[in-house]
């Protein structure tokens, strides 16, 4: 499983967020994402916002925890990544 997250630094709605991505597949992230309870309404293109309150459980069921520059740098790679419309 390579389910990643990087650390809660995106601030919004009053909170620190978190994104979770895969840098295998879209499918494995979803998975993943419906085993924590992550609302579906919280997928944006190709990650998961993650409030910073679910971080550790979300460390603690599996998700490797690395810096925002390397998630970027891995999801580039696997090809997963998304970038907004301009």
């Amino acid at each position: 499983m390579s389910v990643l997250i990087d650390p809660p630094t995106v601030e919004g709605h009053g909170r620190l967020w978190s994104h979770l991505v895969s840098d295998t597949s879209y499918d494995e992230l979803h998975a993943f994402a419906r085993t924590l309870g992550i609302p579906g309404r919280g997928f944006d293109r190709d990650h998961y916002d993650v409030p910073s309150e679910w971080y550790d459980d979300v460390v603690a069921a599996g998700a490797l925890p690395v810096s925002s520059r390397e998630l970027v740098r891995r999801l580039v790679a696997s090809g997963l990544r998304r970038r907004k419309g301009r």
